[in-house]
């Protein structure tokens, strides 16, 4: 079994990239209510900003500060792609994914990196914000509807 090292810095601010098993689904942005729904609950029970979050059709790409005194990013994902997945139909599984009791859902892994400082965090947050124009979405960023463009938007932030 593999053994991934994850840096574990309470209050850490991270970036992410989480993926669908399958390549050109369109199931996050089809089932996006479903996918807020699952976020929501977890920032309830578990505490964490999102400050930056973009929903294509296959994958996501978020920044996330965590709270001074936590640093378990990975319970908070299980715990996001488990709600997501709760009473949608499988997806192509192995074995593996039956013996785990998963969907098949979702890419095991996620990309993550440690924001080390305001340069990166603000390039980090315009990735976020230009992800749909670059995948050939939409021509803006404010024309993609699942986005946190339109939240700083309305607080008056500038994109």
């Amino acid at each position: 079994m593999s053994s991934y090292r994850r840096l574990r810095l309470p209050g850490a601010t991270i970036f992410f990239s989480v993926h669908l098993a399958r390549r050109g689904d369109t199931l996050l942005t089809d089932q996006v209510d479903r996918l807020r729904l699952a976020v929501a609950r977890t920032r309830q029970e578990r505490g964490f900003t999102v400050d930056a979050m973009v929903v294509l059709p296959d994958h996501l790409h978020c920044v996330w500060t965590l709270p001074e005194a936590d640093c378990d990013y990975a319970t908070r994902w299980r715990l996001i792609k488990a709600r997501f997945s709760t009473g949608l139909p499988a997806g192509p599984r192995r074995a593996s994914h039956v013996k785990r009791g998963e969907k098949g859902l979702w890419q095991r892994r996620y990309w993550e990196h440690h924001v080390r400082d305001d340069e990166e965090y603000a390039a980090l947050l315009a990735y976020c914000r230009d992800a749909p124009v670059k995948h050939g979405l939409v021509a803006r960023p404010e024309d993609w509807p699942f986005s946190s463009v339109h939240r700083d938007r309305r607080a008056g932030l500038s994109l």
